[in-house]
């Protein structure tokens, strides 16, 4: 059956791949335990769920303008401010149906055939998949694994070509966890202001942070804005308020290029569903609340970084792994276990999947088969036994 030249590429996304085999395996009553996707296990705080289902008594059900309601770009810039220290515009936010349209929507409207786009590896799967479906070339770059694959300047020019009009950059990165500092992110900046390369920066987690006592990761809006050339800054609610099935994402760039992406999203989505909205003007807004519902959870989450990397040192210390910055995943390596017909990350999976029932992402998922992606959004308990059931097969015991 022929179809279309702008889906012939197209590969559907293995992490949502993953999971729905592990939830098939579990619903015909296997005990897995399912560590692959990338969701927060926390429900969404109250408030915002209050002021959702007040929206829909109130009637607030009807279409919006298509980059949001006024009042949600509102609350977003000013979370912005509150977060860069100046003064953000609203007419620069389109709201999205998640952060995963803000990335299409900018990767359709600025690359197109011919173009090359940068994409720092190892990434999110859905990265090259989006700059595909714009019909140009996703270029896989990968930095040093000591530190952490982080891009330098280097690594760019290495990689860069007459064609080159895009770098898309994650920090905290997903899968690894690697957080840019504001040095780093300023050089990358620098780099494609200084050769005309469109700079889209995914801070999706940024908010799930471990390092230090900042409140959230080092971003885009903290590099010195002399230093920017063309960027747009994509952002949501789904990791920082456990909003993933709610789909609230958004883009902040020029409103040039804000009007350009707002033209586009209305003749694919119209709009972000409304009670969404009105649900993302509790969350942004309310920053007393909102501050309180995110500590928490990042307190989790890093009482579970820190519980998951030592049990990797006590039980399986010939592991090399990435120690987690930011997010809530572990990228571990595991091409020292091949054996026999086991030769890939993505057939250790399959391999843990069938014998302890131990639910992870393959590495190429992201670029690199090596490698393989555990999620740590899972209780103490879930975590400690899904790693005592690998130690387990791994030491044939």
């Amino acid at each position: 059956m022929p179809f279309s030249a702008n889906i012939q590429r197209l590969q559907p996304s293995a992490t949502i791949a993953v999971s729905t085999l592990a939830k098939r395996l579990a619903s015909e009553g296997r005990d897995i335990i399912n560590l692959s996707a990338g969701e927060p296990d926390f429900d969404t705080p109250a408030f915002i769920v209050d002021a959702a289902v007040e929206g829909i008594r109130s009637g607030e059900t009807r279409y919006t303008p298509s980059a949001g309601l006024p009042g949600l770009r509102k609350a977003i810039a000013a979370f912005l401010s509150e977060r860069s220290g100046r003064e953000m515009d609203p007419d620069g936010v389109v709201v999205t149906a998640g952060a995963k349209q803000a990335l299409f929507n900018a990767c359709f409207s600025l690359f197109g055939p011919g173009d090359e786009v940068m994409i720092a590896a190892p990434y999110w799967t859905s990265y090259p998949e989006l700059v595909t479906i714009a019909r140009a070339e996703p270029v896989e770059v990968f930095g040093s694994e000591e530190r952490g694959f982080k891009l330098t300047p280097e690594d760019l020019d290495a990689a860069f070509t007459e064609r080159t009009r895009g770098l898309i950059l994650n920090t905290p990165c997903n899968p690894t966890g690697a957080v840019y500092s504001v040095d780093e992110l300023t050089a990358v900046a620098e780099w494609a202001r200084d050769r005309g390369v469109w700079l889209i920066s995914d801070e999706i987690y940024q908010n799930i942070y471990h390092l230090d006592d900042r409140t959230a990761a080092p971003g885009l809006l903290d590099v010195p804005a002399g230093s920017l050339g063309d960027w747009v800054l994509v952002d949501g609610a789904s990791k920082s308020y456990a909003m993933t099935g709610w789909r609230l994402g958004f883009s902040y760039s020029s409103t040039e290029v804000a009007g350009q992406l707002t033209a586009l999203q209305s003749h694919i989505t119209s709009n972000t569903t409304t009670p969404t909205q009105i649900a993302g003007i509790a969350a942004y807004g309310n920053r007393e609340a909102a501050r309180a519902s995110i500590a928490n959870m990042v307190a989790a989450f890093r009482r579970r970084r820190n519980l998951v990397t030592s049990r990797m040192d006590e039980l399986l210390p010939e592991i090399p792994y990435t120690t987690p910055e930011g997010a809530f995943y572990l990228f571990f390596r595991v091409d020292g276990l091949f054996e026999g017909d086991v030769q890939s990350a993505t057939a250790w999976c399959s391999h843990l999947l069938n014998e302890v029932g131990v639910a992870l992402v393959p590495g190429a998922a992201f670029g690199d088969d090596r490698w393989v992606r555990m999620s740590y959004a899972a209780s103490d308990d879930v975590l400690e036994e899904a790693l005592k059931r690998m130690a387990s097969m791994i030491r044939g015991s």
